[in-house]
């Protein structure tokens, strides 16, 4: 029986970095979010708020299609 030790690594760090890259996106999300929640943010332009809400909103759609891509490829049913 023969290990390929350096494909375990490869899948190692591939998981690795797709999981911080998501994680991080999804809580840039939230941070932009947040910040056009904020209620101190009267002095805040309006189109910046609008453009902070549309960067969170992408960034969960971004971190949605990552999920859905991941999920499609490990479940084999979808791949008929």
């Amino acid at each position: 029986m023969n290990i390929h030790w350096l494909d375990y690594l490869v899948v190692f760090g591939v998981t690795l970095v797709a999981a911080l890259t998501v994680v991080g996106i999804y809580s840039f999300g939230v941070r932009l979010y947040a910040v056009s929640q904020d209620e101190d943010s009267a002095t805040m332009p309006t189109n910046r708020l609008a453009l902070a809400k549309a960067g969170a909103f992408t960034c969960f759609a971004l971190s949605a299609v990552a999920v859905l891509y991941g999920i499609y490829l490990i479940v084999p049913a979808l791949h008929n």
